[in-house]
């Protein structure tokens, strides 16, 4: 039996380059690990890694062995119950081991392999294929903000910018420019002095006269200046247009009485993921919570989330407040504009035609991106048709059905699946 090791020179950090060669060749039984994993634990904890387990079957490496030809002997320690030809019974099904792992056919039991990683491996595992929908742009004037990055050096600038070494090199490198020939000269004098010093008769003018030209030589090399104002150099900066990496998000919620605590725990699900994956892409993302029966009213997220409230449903008021703290807050020049709202479907027949008129005018307009999800198992009403007609018409509006909590992260990636151009 022989097995090939790879030992290629990693870098100083082995066993991070060996990890990430083990997550890119097991990224599939990972992935489908961690696509369980969402749907068994509660999604408050995504912020944390995970545990992953593997099929040994799965991460066996291949090797060479000899054949099973010819007559072999083989003696096996410990043996005190059976001589040459006895046959040994296969042990049950199931027996052996005990461990979490599946018995073998020999009775050996294996666990599965487990290993645990990191909160960055774990979300980029999750959100791997998903992206920011491709939209169209919503407004004629890009989102830059402008920031000092460093650009080179300059001969000019302030004593604070003031760059030591590379003022320095430029200092040594003038020096040895200005008094290389002198101290070539003084080297060549030095010989002639020698040379004239073990001639004979002895020439006491000429070796004066080379004692002064090199004396002269040093003054000249000392009278240069160590540091000149040619020298100084001064770290440079220039301001640079970068896109927008501030963004907001509004999380609406109908809080009436057809919503119960179990359909609000699964729209705050839904809501943690978005700000997760927001934030990924965003430096700075603000969360503004409004919640709405026939009034809406914007709150912290505890009472967003855990406020008993009773009543009827207008949803309207809830897109009407939205519209209110986005002009007050948030310009859609300078913000870029999330929204999700959850509700079970119940809305007043009459409201559901302004919801779909204030989403076209006014909204839709100013968002990159409103995805609208119902958590409901009864059947669809006036609100769900009004928002399928905006669904076909615009391409930064998204709808899903949520029956079960299983079905948060399908949907999840169903909206924020990665799109490919058409060419």
């Amino acid at each position: 039996m022989a097995y090939f090791i790879d030992r290629r020179l990693n870098g100083k950090n082995k066993s991070m380059v060996n990890r990430q060669r083990f997550l890119r060749r097991y990224k599939s039984q990972i992935k489908q690990s961690i696509a369980g994993a969402i749907n068994k634990r509660s999604v408050t904890d995504v912020d944390s890694g995970e545990s992953v387990s593997i099929p040994n079957t799965d991460i066996n490496e291949p090797f060479f062995h000899q054949g099973r030809g010819g007559t072999r002997h083989r003696v096996h320690p410990g043996n005190d119950h059976f001589i040459q030809n006895d046959r040994i019974e296969r042990p049950p099904s199931g027996g052996g081991g005990g461990g979490q792992g599946n018995a073998s056919q020999d009775g050996e039991g294996q666990d599965e392999f487990v290993f645990q990683i990191s909160k960055d491996e774990y979300l980029d595992l999750l959100f791997e294929d998903l992206a920011l929908p491709n939209l169209q742009k919503n407004q004629h004037k890009q989102l830059n903000e402008f920031k000092t990055h460093r650009s080179g050096y300059t001969s000019t600038g302030v004593p604070a910018n003031i760059s030591v070494v590379r003022s320095l090199t430029n200092s040594l490198v003038r020096r040895t420019a200005m008094t290389a020939g002198k101290r070539r000269a003084i080297r060549e004098l030095e010989d002639d002095l020698a040379a004239l010093g073990n001639s004979e008769p002895a020439q006491l003018l000429e070796e004066e006269r080379i004692r002064r030209e090199i004396a002269e030589l040093r003054q000249k090399i000392d009278r240069v200046p160590f540091i000149d104002t040619f020298d100084l150099r001064y770290k440079n900066f220039e301001r640079r247009a970068e896109p927008s990496s501030q963004a907001v998000m509004f999380c609406l919620m109908d809080v009436s009485g057809s919503m119960d605590q179990a359909t609000k725990d699964m729209a705050k699900r839904f809501y943690i993921l978005l700000y997760l994956f927001l934030s990924r892409t965003y430096k700075n993302v603000e969360v503004v919570y409004i919640r709405h029966h026939t009034q809406a009213k914007e709150v912290d997220e505890h009472e967003f989330f855990y406020s008993q409230e009773t009543g009827g449903t207008i949803v309207s008021s809830a897109l009407k407040l939205m519209e209110e703290v986005i002009k007050e807050r948030y310009d859609a020049a300078q913000w870029n504009i999330y929204a999700a709202q959850a509700s079970d479907g119940d809305n007043w027949a009459d409201d559901s035609p302004l919801c779909h008129q204030l989403l076209s005018t006014r909204l839709l307009p100013l968002v990159r991106y409103f995805s609208y999800i119902e958590i409901t198992r009864r059947a669809h009403q006036t609100l769900w048709r009004e928002y399928e007609s905006l669904q076909a018409k615009y391409e930064n509006f998204a709808m899903q059905h949520i029956r079960d909590q299983e079905d948060i992260y399908p949907v999840f990636r169903e909206l924020f699946q990665k799109q490919v151009n058409e060419r």
